[in-house]
């Protein structure tokens, strides 16, 4: 028997009608899911693991530490009653719409009801080939395993909304890949993670069926996921898919603004890398912003277009959820009140955005609503910084943790913030004319509040983190591991999980980008091969 127990739930599969086909090959699906095994991997070895979520799905350190855990979350064994499906859905990939794409690589062991969290699905990513794989063999490499695991578990305690990593498993296996697509093919470890969250569904989950006008999925789909993951919405009928939309447009929301505050970009914005309950999903090619640059992408597959670009990801949320919107049409049948809700997103953006930008600057806007967003002399000061942080290479995070405690004698100001930029021979007298500029107007406003030159550090400092999964961390990470060292893993993994804190014994990872790094695969820009 084993020490590995669980409440499963499998409600996705007890609710659709699978794929009638057993064998494992590419090809078209008109069902929901296709069942399909992982493959059984040579010599798994646990590498990583994340207590918390190890405890919110009811594990506890003996289990984790078992033989049946590695077997489980590494795809050798099942559990009794397990039934490991692939989810089929479509999407538009860098705003083409691509037809069928699904779970090419990801295999749902089961969904569980856990202890505290509700349900929950466990979902191996790398652990082989599915119907939807394509020309593709259904594996993961190391590198983009391990970014999928501590980018998850980072953004988790960062307090923005995502899916969680149990679990990051070497599989024994190598794995070939071509990294840049270049021609240049090389084996590479392959790794298997376990990634959890209460809804893997996406935007093109719903795309899918109604570009096949199959009204009776599409139904059945929306109907499933009010009932599983919004149901305080009440019973399916045409206001409660329309409260439902505005819902997702709200938690999109609110995810585009959390990233934009932590300097996050996804990379690869597809719709069937969108969320239906607005985490955020499917860790490929992101990257963290150093010097602040609002054109910035860290995706080779995007490096000339730059479709998802840090400072467009909101405008691309919006075009995403333009297409669901298009998806569920048919249920609705009026296209005014999902146009309202479209455009009600560009105004709740907007706000929350003011409202994060002044939290980052320990201001206290000028309106009394929270829906009147910023006055004239506010919007100013924020869009004049992002012009000041673009005048030359400045890094986003240190700037603003070092804004938190900027001396009252501004002859110090320069040298307090020299820290974060990157060449301090593009520092003019006109930039720091600029610079002073701004920040004089930054302290009479900030000086404006009720609040103390302390209260107001300490509040700063609770929204603009001092440490983030920077993308040279990750990449040496990945380097050291690939020699079976594993002890950077874990000290990021540690140091990840609270961001917010001054940590003094890990201040080597608050440092700006080194310039070895400015161009070094990995740490520059990153490809989708993983």
């Amino acid at each position: 028997m084993s020490v590995i127990t669980f409440t499963l739930d499998n409600k996705f599969t007890a609710t659709f009608s699978p794929d009638g086909i057993i064998q494992n090959y590419p090809r078209q699906v008109t069902s929901a899911y296709s069942f399909v095994e992982p493959k059984k991997t040579a010599m798994p070895t646990l590498i990583a693991y994340s207590e918390s979520v190890a405890q919110q799905i009811g594990l506890n350190e003996q289990q984790i530490h078992s033989t049946d855990f590695l077997q489980l979350f590494s795809g050798n064994g099942l559990l009794t009653d397990m039934k490991p499906f692939a989810m089929c859905y479509g999407g538009h990939q860098f705003g083409h719409w691509a037809g069928q794409l699904g779970d090419g690589r990801a295999i749902n062991l089961t969904e569980v009801l856990t202890p505290n969290s509700g349900h929950k699905t466990l979902q191996l990513k790398g652990a082989g080939p599915t119907p939807y794989s394509r020309t593709a063999d259904g594996f993961a490499v190391l590198r983009s395993s391990v970014r999928e695991f501590l980018c998850s578990e980072a953004m988790f305690h960062l307090g923005v909304a995502t899916t969680r990593a149990l679990s990051l498993s070497l599989t024994g296996d190598n794995v070939v890949r071509d990294m840049f697509y270049d021609g240049h093919a090389k084996a590479e470890p392959g790794a298997v993670v376990c990634r959890v969250s209460s809804s893997f569904i996406r935007f093109g989950s719903f795309q899918l069926p109604s570009s096949r006008k199959d009204l009776s999925l599409l139904t059945q789909l929306v109907d499933y996921v009010i009932e599983r993951d919004f149901p305080h919405l009440g019973a399916p009928s045409a206001e409660t898919y329309l409260a439902w939309f505005n819902e997702v447009c709200d938690r999109t929301c609110k995810l585009m603004v959390d990233w934009m505050r932590v300097g996050f970009v996804h990379g690869v914005m597809n719709t069937d890398n969108m969320s239906i309950i607005g985490e955020t999903i499917d860790y490929g090619p992101y990257g963290w912003i150093d010097n602040f640059d609002l054109n910035w992408t860290p995706n080779t597959t995007d490096a000339n277009g730059k479709r998802y670009r840090f400072g467009v990801q909101a405008e691309i949320a919006q075009w995403n959820l333009f297409q669901l919107a298009n998806a569920i049409f048919p249920l609705i049948n009026d296209a005014e009140p999902l146009e309202n809700a479209l455009n009600k997103f560009s105004e709740n953006y907007q706000q929350q955005w003011q409202q994060m930008m002044a939290a980052k600057l320990g201001i206290e806007l000028s309106s009394v609503k929270p829906s009147e967003g910023a006055n004239k002399e506010e919007l100013s000061l924020f869009f004049d910084l992002e012009k000041i942080l673009m005048m030359i290479e400045t890094d986003m995070t240190i700037f603003y943790r070092r804004l938190a405690d900027l001396p009252d004698d501004n002859s110090l100001w320069l040298s307090h913030l020299m820290v974060c930029f990157y060449n301090e021979n593009e520092i003019t007298t006109e930039y720091k004319a600029s610079l002073t500029s701004w920040l004089e107007r930054y302290i009479q406003l900030r000086n404006n509040g009720a609040r103390t030159r302390v209260d107001i550090s300490e509040a700063m400092n609770k929204v603009n983190p001092k440490y983030v999964l920077r993308n040279y961390l990750a990449q040496q990470a990945i380097e050291l591991a690939e020699k079976q060292d594993y002890s950077l893993l874990q000290q990021l993994q540690k140091v990840l999980t609270n961001p917010y804190d001054e940590q003094p014994a890990f201040e080597k990872f608050a440092g700006k980008r080194p310039e070895w790094a400015r161009h070094k695969a990995g740490c520059s820009m990153l490809s989708c091969s993983s």
